[in-house]
């Protein structure tokens, strides 16, 4: 396989040098052959100094224009790499004794850019978020079927970041009969929709959240708000929860909570509430609600950059009113999922809006995702969850 030479600009390379795994447009020499290159296509990259940086994937039409594949220069992404790369990723799982049930590949930190395995018993979610992964797909398939023989591989391409990469946002069955998968988690079994559930379709980055509320959770009334499938409620009903009542806007997310609800005798347990929270939580607390835990977990409300101020007030704003329905001495677990707002940010708003609740609180916990979700130690950015989990006076 003769790779491309794509060379970067004199004194253009100090961020390449130093491991940072990208290199952007303006670094690279965009000569009349790099512009010709097919999207996604591997290359090898070398500094004007003759230094060789290794095998990297290539987007000329892209303000991250290469992604690293491999540090080796004589390295060939073909089928036996991506298996071996992938093979990589799943050990580490087993390892942390997820393997099953898992975010299995996490992009950049895995060695695999913009690529977005999740496994789901015997089916698999994927998404590629760049042109690289998109063309390699056939191959991360191929590797798929000889490490994991899955029932059923669903792609989900539908995140907006693929529009920076010039391509389409789609979803469709890969391989399999049908898009349907079953979580394990907690002591319950989730069935879902790989292609209507949102992202991915399950949230295996609050795996070890969920389990940390559930242990709060014994002989408590509980509000799972933002709930999709029900994981949090879920959990914390099957842990001992006396009662929970599962808030989201989507029907059809709702009803595969109270099907699971029921399929292990908690259905008495359990409430499934449709509307938009927000304003479901204002009116709650306009009649006084109160609930021992109340769990707040919404999508990202900072799509990009320019969002972050209006997130920061829905942050504070929603943290405002989650406060004020804790029962004292009851906990609040608020999460964001936008990796745009900053961590420190987040905590503050969160921080403001419990004051304003005029509640005293002390935290019990700050985190992230868990550890199948792991982050590369110079793409901070890339650590996008936070959590906070609180006792409130």
């Amino acid at each position: 396989m003769d790779l491309p030479l794509l060379r970067l600009l004199p004194g253009r390379d100090r961020r390449v040098k130093g491991g940072h795994p990208w290199a952007y447009s303006n670094e690279v020499a965009m000569s009349p052959e790099a512009r010709a290159l097919p999207p996604g296509g591997a290359v090898r990259l070398e500094g004007d100094d003759g230094v060789k940086h290794g095998i990297w994937q290539f987007n000329p039409h892209s303000l991250i224009a290469a992604r690293v594949l491999d540090r080796e220069p004589s390295a060939r992404p073909d089928a036996a790499w991506f298996r071996a790369r992938i093979a990589e990723a799943l050990s580490l799982r087993e390892r942390l004794g997820v393997a099953r049930h898992c975010r299995l590949v996490h992009a950049e930190a895995d060695g695999l850019p913009g690529l977005i395995l999740d496994r789901h018993g015997d089916a698999v979610a994927l998404q590629a978020n760049t042109a690289g992964m998109e063309a390699a797909t056939p191959l991360v398939l191929e590797a798929l079927h000889a490490l994991l023989a899955p029932r059923t591989v669903v792609a989900r391409n539908d995140s907006p970041v693929r529009t920076l990469e010039g391509l389409a946002l789609e979803s469709r069955l890969l391989h399999g009969a049908d898009a349907t998968a079953r979580i394990e988690e907690g002591g319950l079994a989730f069935e879902m929709d790989l292609l209507s559930g949102q992202k991915t379709g399950w949230f295996h980055d609050q795996r070890e959240n969920r389990a940390r509320v559930a242990a709060l959770a014994s002989g408590a009334i509980m509000l799972d708000a933002f709930c999709h499938t029900g994981g949090f409620g879920l959990v914390a009903a099957q842990a001992g929860a006396a009662h929970v009542t599962l808030l989201d806007r989507s029907e059809p997310a709702l009803a595969l909570a109270q099907r699971t609800a029921a399929a292990h005798g908690l259905g008495e347990r359990v409430t499934a509430q449709r509307g938009e929270a927000l304003e479901a939580l204002e009116r709650m607390v306009g009649l006084g609600r109160r609930f021992d835990v109340v769990v707040a977990d919404p999508p990202a409300f900072a799509k990009a950059r320019k969002d972050i101020p209006a997130a920061l007030r829905a942050y504070l704003r929603l943290a405002r009113l989650c406060a004020q329905l804790v029962a004292p001495g009851g906990v609040l677990f608020i999460a964001s999922c936008s990796h745009h707002v900053a961590p420190p940010d987040f905590a503050d708003a969160v921080a403001q809006g419990v004051w304003r609740a005029r509640r005293e609180a002390r935290l019990l916990f700050q985190g992230g995702a868990g550890p199948d979700h792991p982050v590369h130690p110079l793409l901070p950015e890339s650590a996008y969850l936070k959590a906070l989990l609180f006792q409130l006076r």
